[in-house]
């Protein structure tokens, strides 16, 4: 999709479940199963879309998936469907993993980094190998010393070998990754958790990343169980979303199983989103996945 001078494209990584409490936290199952039905295990669907952003002179990835390391066990768990391997994962785009400038991982979590790394030849090697990952260092402090809560959701073979390869960049804060392009720290979700904000021309973006997953969350206070600072979140979704609104900003989800990108408006003080329509998306057809099939 053209914005601006930039050219944009949503990847679909994957789709799994998770437990619908934990995605919705205190909110209600007879609230939040309007919007999101869960399974006999009260797991609701959702995907991981990686956002494509081609500046013309630099290509930025943001955020990797789950990656294909995961056993069967783990993938019943999950309720997991790869869509595609590490090794093809820009097939749908047409582009090779040699192709991308950067890649930004909004936290470390499983999946959001498990996609940055890969077994070739029986060594974990970065799937993207002429890249930068740009990782906020706060972000890879904590999960060397997350505490019980939190240590499940980070595996270091995600993200270590980035290090061992000289392929880490280190940020502290809000960064301008390329023109146009920024991560700008939220906290709430972790305690570094960044979301990616871009600009071409006239036209304007986020990539909520965690702050704000789906669609589903756009209403303030319904934040996930998993939030380490659900009180921050619920303020930074507000100010976010007010802006977006106001500005008439893309908008886009990293979990949403749905169409994941469209606008924002204020209606009977509410936010709304309103979805861009499903030929925006390069996976609803070829060589992706229907939205019909998410499930």
């Amino acid at each position: 999709m053209r914005f601006g001078k930039f050219d944009l494209s949503i990847i679909r990584e994957c789709v799994f479940r998770l437990d619908g409490g934990a995605m919705f936290g205190v909110v209600p199952k007879t609230l939040w199963s309007k919007t999101s039905p869960s399974d006999e295990h009260n797991r609701v669907v959702i995907a991981c879309n990686l956002l494509l952003i081609d500046t013309g002179d630099k290509k930025v990835l943001i955020e990797t998936g789950m990656g294909d390391r995961w056993s069967d066990k783990e993938r019943e768990r999950y309720g997991l469907k790869s869509l595609v391997s590490s090794a093809t994962v820009l097939d749908q785009v047409n582009l090779k993993p040699e192709d991308i400038d950067f890649v930004v991982i909004s936290h470390l979590h499983f999946d959001h980094a498990g996609g940055a790394t890969m077994l070739k030849d029986g060594k974990l090697v970065p799937v993207f190998p002429n890249a930068q990952y740009v990782v906020q260092k706060g972000e890879w402090d904590f999960a060397f010393k997350a505490n019980a809560r939190a240590k499940a959701s980070y595996r270091p073979d995600d993200f270590v070998p980035l290090k061992e390869h000289d392929q880490i960049l280190f940020v502290d804060g809000d960064y301008e990754v390329v023109p146009g392009v920024w991560v700008k720290v939220t906290g709430g979700h972790t305690s570094h958790h960044q979301v990616v904000y871009f600009e071409s021309e006239s036209e304007k973006g986020v990539y909520f990343a965690d702050i704000l997953p789906t669609k589903s969350h756009i209403t303030p206070p319904w934040v996930m169980g998993y939030d380490h600072y659900p009180l921050v979140s619920c303020d930074i979704k507000s100010e976010w979303l007010a802006r977006a609104a106001e500005q008439n900003w893309l908008v886009v989800f990293d979990h949403e199983p749905g169409i994941p990108w469209g606008r924002v408006k204020v209606e009977s003080g509410k936010f709304v989103f309103e979805a861009l329509p499903e030929d925006s998306l390069a996976f609803a057809s070829g060589t992706g996945r229907a939205l019909a099939n998410v499930g």
